[in-house]
């Protein structure tokens, strides 16, 4: 991937629409936004679906105002949530009149693989539909400097070449999700041609942390390991994958805000298309059994788990699933090269925060017996 050229984008009295605010990724750039802007208007959108838990998502919500309060105001921040659906037309082109935004991050998807089979109408419903409304409405939004939204590695499907490079052909997805992480990635590149609209991809690895998707494996395996079930290792644990902690996503997410693809035009005299796709990933793959026995370590060492607790007698050895692949890992020397950026934290440090948390919110005050266990658990990591 060639150099692009960026515009810097302040982010200092604008502003910013962020859906998905109750996701993840999104709670967590809120908080990050809310402590390091000023005399910012900070929008959030989630339609608050069930597929995690919404005590979950309500908790968030609720640490993204505990945030506002203790840092936002002292910025003269603002801080605006609306409960809502980006696949609602009406009410996002509202949202655009009203706040004239100059930065949005469209963080708002159905996620998961598994999920996908059963609930297909889910996917084209936010991922394609959503985020054509988010389009649109940047189309007509004139003091927008940059749409950055999230792909995912899913797009690379049975792809064996690593590390994955945004350089690879991803033409072949094996999820009806990648398909539409990789349409995002194709509508986005319309605009940007068509509009000039400065856009910019991420394909996220593996994201884990406190408060995370219920669904992934760190955390349904937490869920599972509590209630003495068994967990299931996929590959017999012979498995790679680049896991990347939050905090690491969201700084590299708060980077890419600040700068731009650059408005150009080519020899032809015609616009050069402003847009950028990245991975963003520790670039560094992580045994899966190597993972695990570093999660078992930190859920006893937090008290999450007895120090006698057997391990063994709860792990179940089983085939790769159809579809999935043993080794996958990121090539972020682009997002390195342009933005400086490389993730820091290792998985040692990240699942001791996970374990913290889970004991202190999560097991003590959210979890209810019907939400243990996830029947959409990704097994493919991604």
């Amino acid at each position: 991937m060639e150099r692009i050229e960026k515009q810097p984008v302040d982010l200092n009295g604008k502003a910013i629409l962020v859906t998905g605010a109750a996701g993840f990724i999104g709670n967590n750039l809120c908080k990050r936004l809310l402590r390091e802007t000023t005399e910012s208007v900070i929008v959030g959108i989630d339609c608050m679906t069930d597929y995690n838990p919404i005590e979950l998502k309500e908790w968030r919500l609720k640490d993204i105002q505990e945030t506002f309060e203790q840092d936002g105001i002292a910025r003269k921040n603002q801080w605006i949530f609306v409960k809502g659906d980006i696949a609602d037309q009406a009410l996002i082109t509202k949202m655009f009149n009203q706040y004239a935004f100059v930065v949005v991050v469209n963080l708002a998807a159905q996620a998961g693989v598994r999920y996908s089979i059963t609930n297909p109408e889910a996917y084209l419903h936010s991922n394609l539909i959503g985020f054509f409304n988010i389009l649109e409405a940047c189309r007509n939004d004139k003091n927008l400097e940059h749409l950055v939204y999230a792909s995912s590695s899913s797009v690379y499907g049975g792809n064996t070449k690593v590390p994955f490079s945004t350089d690879d052909k991803v033409d072949n997805p094996v999820s009806l999700y990648a398909a539409t992480k990789k349409s995002n990635e194709l509508m986005a590149h319309a605009y940007s041609k068509l509009y000039n609209i400065p856009s910019t991809g991420l394909r996220f690895f593996t994201v884990y942390g406190p408060a995370g998707r219920t669904d992934m494996f760190y955390f349904s395996a937490t869920n599972n390991l509590c209630a003495g079930k068994t967990i299931k290792i996929f590959n017999y644990g012979n498995c790679k994958r680049d896991f990347t902690y939050i905090d690491d996503i969201v700084e590299g997410v708060r980077r890419v805000m600040e700068g731009a693809p650059q408005k150009k035009n080519g020899d032809d005299g015609l616009p050069i298309p402003p847009y950028a796709v990245y991975n963003i990933g520790g670039g560094t793959p992580e045994n899966l059994l190597d993972y695990i026995d570093t999660l078992q370590q930190e859920l006893i060492r937090a008290g999450v788990l007895p120090e006698n607790y057997d391990f063994d007698a709860h792990k179940e050895l089983v085939p790769m699933q159809p579809g999935d692949v043993p080794v996958t890992y990121a090539d972020s020397e682009a997002l390195e090269r342009d933005y400086g950026f490389r993730p820091q934290i290792g998985i040692r440090d990240g699942l001791r925060k996970f374990a913290e948390w889970y004991k202190e919110f999560y097991k003590n005050i959210l979890r209810k017996e019907d939400s243990l266990t996830n029947e959409n658990e990704e097994s493919t990591f991604r």
